[in-house]
C-alpha cells in the first residue's frame, strides 16, 4: 500500500490571492516557520484536499489527470508536492526541522526584534517619529469624565488603517504617566486557547529598545504555572504588542517600562458559554494580575492591543464588506454596544455579547479587553473613538480606542 501524502499544516493562513498578474490561492506560514508566499494556480487549488495524511499519491495522480486531460502528470505531482514540502507547509520532518530551528533562534536572540518595521509602519526613526506625531496631533480627543486614567485600549491593525483610534487612546495619555510601568496585554492570533504568552526580551524597534520588567515577568510566570508559557514563540511573530510599544516609546522615550502578555482566545467560553473564568488557568491569571494592580497601584498603567470584528471574504464570508456600508452598519451597532457594557464594567453583559452564537463578529480582542476589565475592577470606561477599516477590497476590520478610570 502507498504511503499516505502528508498533511498540509492547520496553522496556515489560506486567502483567494491579491496579486492581479498571480490568480489563485495564497497561501503563507503566519508563525513565519516557511518564510515564503505560496500562490497556487486556480487549477491545482482542489490538490491541495489531498495532502491530509489519508490520500496517496496514486489519487493526486488521478485527480491531476481529470483536471488537466493529460495522463503525463508526473512532473507536476513532483512539483506540487516537493514545493509544499520544502516550503515548510506539510506535517513532516521538513517542517519539524524549520520550527525546531526558529524556536531555538528566538530563544537565543537577546531582544524582541521589530518584524513589522518597515512594512506596517517606517523603519527610519524619524520618519516614524514624523508619522506618529501626526496620527496624535490629527486624532479626535474627546473629554474624559472625572477619574484618574489607569488603562487605555487600542487597535492592533496597522497603523495606518486604525490611526483615529490610536492616536484618540494614546492622546490620553500624559506625561506624568512617564516613569510607569505599562502592562500591555496583546491578543494572541496563534497562541494556544485558555493560555497566556511571556517574555523577558526587550523589544527593539526603530526608536530604541524598552526596558522589560523581568522580575515581574518571573513572578507572573511562577504564580501562574501552567496557563503562562515563558518565552512563548508567539512573541516573536506577533504583532499587537509591538505595535502598542512603538506608540509607548514615541511618547515616553525608548526605554519604556514593559510587563508584555500575549492573551490567548478564550475558546471554550466563546463556543461553550459561561465565563472565561471557569477556566482554572484563566481565572487564575486574572486573579494574579488583580493582586499586582492592587500591590502595585499606580506604578502600573494597562494597555489593551485590540482589534474587533473582521467581517468580508477574508475571514470566510461570501459577501464583500465595505466599511461603514451596508452590514458593516450593523457590525458598527453591535460592537458599541458591546463596547458599552465594558464602559459599564458589565464584564458578565459584555461577555454574554462575545460569545453570543460563538461570536460571529470574530472580535480578536475579546480575551485582552476581558482581562484588563477583570484585573481593573472596580472601573468606569470611556469610548473615546470607533472606525472601521477596509484590510482589502472585500473585507473590514473594525477598531477603537477606550480609555478605563478609576
Amino acid at each position: 500500500m502507498a504511503a499516505p501524502l502528508p498533511a498540509l499544516r492547520r496553522t496556515l493562513e489560506l486567502m483567494p490571492s491579491p496579486v492581479p498578474d498571480s490568480p489563485g490561492l495564497l497561501v503563507r506560514d503566519p508563525f513565519r516557520y516557511a518564510e515564503g508566499i505560496l500562490i497556487l494556480p486556480p487549477p491545482l487549488v482542489p490538490c491541495l484536499l489531498l495532502f491530509d495524511g489519508r490520500h496517496d499519491e496514486g489519487d493526486l495522480r488521478e485527480v491531476l489527470v481529470r483536471l488537466t486531460g493529460d495522463v503525463e502528470v508526473s512532473g507536476i505531482v513532483d512539483h506540487l508536492r516537493d514545493t509544499l514540502s520544502r516550503g515548510g507547509f506539510l506535517e513532516n520532518e521538513v517542517f519539524e526541522a524549520l520550527r525546531a530551528a526558529r524556536h531555538r533562534s528566538f530563544a537565543e536572540e537577546p531582544w524582541r526584534a521589530a518584524l513589522h518595521a518597515g512594512s506596517a509602519y517606517p523603519s527610519d526613526p524619524d520618519e516614524l517619529r514624523r508619522l506618529l506625531a501626526r496620527y496624535l496631533e490629527e486624532a479626535p480627543r474627546p473629554s474624559l469624565a472625572a477619574g484618574a486614567l489607569v488603562g487605555i485600549a487600542a487597535p492592533h491593525v496597522s497603523p495606518e488603517g486604525g490611526w483615529r483610534s490610536y492616536g484618540a487612546a494614546y492622546g490620553a495619555l500624559g506625561p506624568e504617566l512617564r516613569d510607569r510601568i505599562f502592562v500591555v496585554l496583546g491578543t494572541s492570533h496563534y497562541g494556544q486557547p485558555e493560555r497566556f504568552g511571556l517574555t523577558h526580551k526587550p523589544f527593539r524597534t526603530p526608536l530604541g529598545e524598552t526596558t522589560t520588567e523581568r522580575e515581574l515577568v518571573s513572578r507572573l510566570a511562577d504564580a501562574a504555572g501552567p496557563a503562562a508559557c515563558l518565552e512563548d514563540y508567539c512573541h516573536s511573530v506577533e504583532h499587537s504588542i509591538e505595535f502598542q510599544v512603538v506608540f509607548l516609546q514615541h511618547l515616553f522615550g525608548p526605554g519604556v517600562r514593559v510587563l508584555p502578555i500575549l492573551c490567548g482566545p478564550f475558546l471554550r467560553a466563546t463556543r461553550a458559554g459561561g465565563r472565561p473564568e471557569e477556566d482554572g488557568g484563566v481565572r487564575r491569571m486574572i486573579e494574579i494580575l488583580g493582586e499586582l494592580a492592587g500591590a502595585e497601584g499606580d506604578r502600573l498603567f494597562w494597555v489593551a492591543g485590540v482589534d474587533m470584528a473582521h467581517v468580508g471574504r477574508r475571514y470566510g464570508d461570501r459577501f464583500a464588506a465595505r466599511a461603514d456600508e451596508g452590514r458593516m452598519a450593523e457590525v458598527a451597532t453591535a460592537d458599541r454596544e458591546r463596547c458599552a457594557r465594558l464602559a459599564a464594567a458589565d464584564l458578565q453583559g459584555f461577555w454574554s455579547l462575545v460569545s453570543q452564537e460563538g461570536d460571529p463578529l470574530r472580535w480578536c480582542g475579546a480575551s485582552p479587553l476581558y482581562t484588563l476589565a477583570a484585573a481593573l475592577r472596580p472601573f468606569a470606561g470611556a469610548l473615546l473613538h470607533y472606525e472601521q477599516w477596509n484590510i482589502d477590497a472585500a473585507s473590514v476590520v473594525s477598531c477603537a480606542g477606550l480609555a478605563f478610570l478609576r
